[in-house]
C-alpha cells in the first residue's frame, strides 16, 4: 500500500508531494553530496502544510518523509518511491528511522533549547537514509524566540535535510519562515472519505464509522476516536446536553464547572498513566537507590520533568476544552440550518430532538452570538484566561442569546 494511501480528499497536495518525492529520489540517486536541485525540480528543502484540525497535515508530512526514505528495488524497474513497504518507508512511517526525526510537543509551546537541538541535527549528514529530515507537527507552538533559531536553519539548510512544517495556517507560522518554505494547503476531507478509511484501515463496523465521520465532520483523528473509545462518546453527548441546561443562573454556572472539572479529570487520567512510568524511567536512570532515595546533584533534573509534566496536564486540560467547544459549535451549526431550512447534512443527527427544539425556541441572529460566544471562549483559554473564568463567561452568553 503506497504510503499516500492515508492522505484521505487530498488528491492535489498527493500529485505535488509524489513529483516532489521523484525528483528527490532522482538527484540523490545522480547528483553527489554539495549539488543543488536543479530549478525545474518540484523538491525543495523546506516545506509548509497548513489546513484546518483533522485534515491531515502531520499524516501528509509523514507520508511526504516515508516516501523521501524509500529504498524500494522497484524503482530500478519505474516505480516511484513511496512503496509503502520498504525498511525506509515502514521505519519513517513507525518513526524508527534514523534519519527522520518527528517533533510534537504536549507541552503549550516549544521553546529555544529544544529548536537549537533540532537545527544542530539538522546540520548533520543522513546516517543511512537518502535525506535527513525533521518534521515538525506543531509549528504554530513555536516562540518567538525559537522561530529565530530555526529561521537561519530553514533559510541555508543543509545540503541532504529537508524541514518538514505543519501548522493549521500560514498566520500561525513567522512571515520570515513561511516566505521561505513551498506551501501545501489540505483540505476537510469529505465524510464519506473519513468513513471509508475507518472501514478499511481500523476495521471499524460501517455503521460505527458514517456516524463518528458525520458527528466530527471529517476529522480523521477525533472521528477515529468517537468510533473506537466509548469514554470519547460518553464525554461528547455530556457536553452536547449543555445547551438545555443553561435555561438559569445557577444552571449556567453549574454547567461550566461540570465541563472544567471533565477536562481536568481527562487531565489527571493521563497523568496517571504517563507520569508515573516517566518519573520510574528517569529514576532508574539516574541510578536512584532502592526504597526511591535519589543520588546528590539530581534534584533539579527531578525539577525538570515535574515542571514538563505540570505543563503537559495545562496542554492537556485545554486541548479537551476545546475539543468541547469544537462539539458545542457543531451543535448549534445544526441548530442555524434547521432554523435556515438548509439542506446541508446535520452532524448531530442522534441529537435532533433538542436541536428541533432550540430551534423553534431561538431566532437565527440569536444562534449566531452563541456560536460568536463560544468562539470568544476559544479566544480567551488561548489567551490565558482562567478557564472556569472563560466558560462560566460563555455559558451566561449562551443563555442570554
Amino acid at each position: 500500500m503506497p504510503v499516500w494511501d492515508d492522505l484521505v480528499g487530498q488528491d492535489r497536495v498527493t500529485a505535488q508531494l509524489d513529483a516532489a518525492a521523484r525528483d528527490a529520489d532522482a538527484y540523490v540517486t545522480v547528483a553527489a553530496d554539495g549539488g543543488e536541485l536543479p530549478s525545474s525540480s518540484k523538491m525543495t528543502h523546506a516545506w509548509l502544510f497548513t489546513g484546518p484540525p483533522g485534515s491531515g497535515r502531520s499524516t501528509a508530512a509523514r507520508a511526504f518523509a516515508a516516501a523521501l526514505q524509500c529504498v524500494s528495488p522497484d524503482r530500478a524497474l519505474g516505480g516511484a518511491p513511496g512503496c509503502g513497504f520498504c525498511d525506509g518507508c515502514h521505519t519513517a512511517l513507525v518513526g524508527t528511522h534514523a534519519d527522520v526525526e518527528v517533533v510534537r510537543t504536549d507541552v503549550l509551546s516549544i521553546g529555544v533549547k529544544e529548536t537549537r537541538d533540532l537545527v544542530r541535527r539538522a546540520q548533520l549528514s543522513p546516517a543511512g537514509g537518502r535525506w535527513q529530515v525533521i518534521v515538525l507537527e506543531d509549528a504554530d507552538r513555536l516562540t518567538e524566540g525559537a522561530g529565530n533559531v530555526l529561521l537561519k536553519a530553514v533559510e541555508e539548510p543543509a545540503p541532504r535535510t529537508v524541514w518538514l512544517l505543519c501548522a493549521p495556517s500560514l498566520e500561525d507560522v513567522l512571515p520570515t519562515i513561511r516566505s521561505r518554505c513551498r506551501h501545501l494547503t489540505l483540505r476537510t476531507p469529505p465524510v464519506s472519505a473519513v468513513a471509508d478509511i475507518l472501514v478499511r484501515r481500523d476495521g471499524i463496523e460501517p455503521p460505527v464509522a458514517a456516524a463518528a465521520a458525520q458527528a466530527t465532520q471529517g476529522h480523521i483523528g477525533r472521528a477515529r476516536r468517537l468510533a473506537t473509545d466509548e469514554r470519547a462518546r460518553q464525554r461528547r453527548a455530556a457536553v452536547l446536553k449543555l445547551p438545555l441546561r443553561v435555561e438559569d443562573i445557577g444552571g449556567c454556572l453549574k454547567a461550566a464547572q461540570e465541563l472544567i472539572d471533565s477536562a481536568a479529570e481527562d487531565a489527571k487520567q493521563l497523568a496517571e498513566e504517563v507520569d508515573t512510568k516517566e518519573t520510574e524511567e528517569l529514576k532508574a536512570a539516574l541510578g536512584a537507590a532502592q526504597g526511591g532515595r535519589m543520588p546528590r546533584g539530581t534534584a533539579g533534573v527531578m525539577k525538570d520533568l515535574e515542571d514538563k509534566q505540570k505543563r503537559r496536564r495545562t496542554r492537556t486540560q485545554r486541548d479537551t476544552l476545546d475539543l468541547a467547544l469544537t462539539d458545542l459549535t457543531g451543535f448549534y451549526r445544526d441548530v442555524l440550518a434547521l432554523q435556515l431550512g438548509s439542506q446541508v447534512a446535520l452532524a448531530n443527527l442522534d441529537q435532533r430532538d433538542s436541536l428541533e427544539r432550540l430551534a423553534r425556541g431561538s431566532s437565527p441572529e440569536s444562534t449566531l452570538r452563541r456560536i460568536e460566544a463560544i468562539s470568544a471562549c476559544r479566544e480567551a483559554l488561548e489567551s490565558n484566561v482562567a478557564p472556569l473564568l472563560a466558560v462560566e463567561a460563555m455559558t451566561m452568553a449562551l443563555r442570554a442569546g
